[in-house]
């Protein structure tokens, strides 16, 4: 197994380059075997993906994640734990700060943790008031040392820009990136460049399309087995359809088989080669992959390798605008399929 890398978030601050994701532990992936969950962190630990990312409303992974760090102590202090503060939907323009206060100790207290090591923050709609009050009291907290860093995820460019101008010390940027998803090209990343902030991606594999499974299958159709698949299945009709999808499959394969490696090594490649991009979240509900995921890093892409994926890529037809609009939209496609209300039940 490679040696996954780790870097800087920020000075003093590094994480391994994998980033374990726990949204897949929270229902809606199949049956998870709780014992079974917590032992396989463990592994996750020992091949180094030493850095957990998890959220306030994935129902019971911050639990789980602080019953893995009491079983296994001597794993404990190594892990990076990334949370999310996401008030419900039906909450918003009703957040102050003692309930924001309240979340934030919650997860203090499933994680079994003195402090969070980066909460990540996320409103709705910005149309409702109080994001950027918001945004204020997670600061205060962090300067009452309950919160080290302070992050965001799902912000579009002018919203951020908000957050950054109110004076909101924002040291990442959790975003959907992959082949398929380039919306974080179209202006966030050089955003994030002129103001320091660092990326974090998720649906870098695009919910598990992103695998040698896929390559050559004919177009599959709803219900699908989870609910990744479902949401990432809309990001692949809104990049070309199927065919073009599966061009861009033929040509990762043929990348893959000049380095010895997978589709899946080579979509999480092409992500953690992009500017500003320190991490790949990669979800995972056991370790069947987690081998062939630590091996990543065994190679590099090339300036042929990269050319050959732009030349499927620039014939997409989308996702179109800034991070998260599609998504933002509660009537859109991407929208309806959203669970905006899970914090309080």
């Amino acid at each position: 197994m490679s040696s996954i890398e780790q870097a800087d978030l920020v000075p003093g601050y590094s994480i391994s380059r994998l980033l374990k994701g726990g949204w897949h532990l929270a229902g809606g992936h199949g049956e998870i075997d709780r014992d079974d969950a917590i032992r396989d962190m463990a592994a996750f630990v020992e091949a180094g993906m030493t850095t957990f990312d998890c959220a306030d409303h994935y129902i019971g992974v911050e639990e789980m994640i602080g019953d893995f760090r009491t079983a296994y102590p001597s794993l404990a202090n190594s892990v990076r734990i990334h949370t999310k503060f996401v008030p419900d939907y039906g909450r918003l323009g009703n957040v102050h700060k003692a309930y924001v206060e309240s979340i934030i100790d919650r997860s203090l207290r499933r994680l079994k943790v003195e402090i969070l090591d980066l909460v990540q923050y996320y409103w709705w709609d910005t149309d409702i008031p109080g994001y950027i009050e918001t945004a204020q009291f997670l600061s205060e907290l962090r300067d009452a040392g309950k919160i080290a860093h302070l992050g965001v995820t799902n912000f579009n460019v002018a919203q951020l820009g908000r957050l950054v101008d109110a004076g909101i010390p924002i040291v990442a940027n959790q975003l959907q990136y992959s082949p398929i998803d380039l919306r974080p090209q179209n202006a966030m990343i050089e955003f994030c460049q002129a103001n320091n902030i660092k990326q974090l991606c998720y649906g870098t594999l695009a919910g598990g399309f992103f695998a040698e499974r896929w390559l050559g299958e004919p177009e599959p159709t709803h219900p699908f087995d989870n609910r990744s698949l479902t949401k990432y299945k809309l990001i692949i009709d809104d990049f070309g359809g199927w065919a073009l999808f599966q061009e861009l499959l033929a040509t990762l394969a043929r990348i893959a088989r000049r380095h010895d490696a997978t589709i899946g090594q080579v979509a999480l490649r092409w992500v953690l080669s992009r500017p500003t991009i320190v991490g790949a979240i990669v979800g995972a509900t056991s370790t069947r992959h987690l081998a062939e995921n630590a091996a990543t890093f065994a190679f590099d892409l090339d300036g042929e390798d990269q050319a050959a994926i732009k030349s499927v890529t620039d014939r997409r037809t989308g996702p179109q605008g800034d991070c998260y609009d599609l998504e933002r939209d509660k009537t859109g496609r991407h929208g309806a399929i959203m669970r905006y209300n899970q914090n309080e039940g």
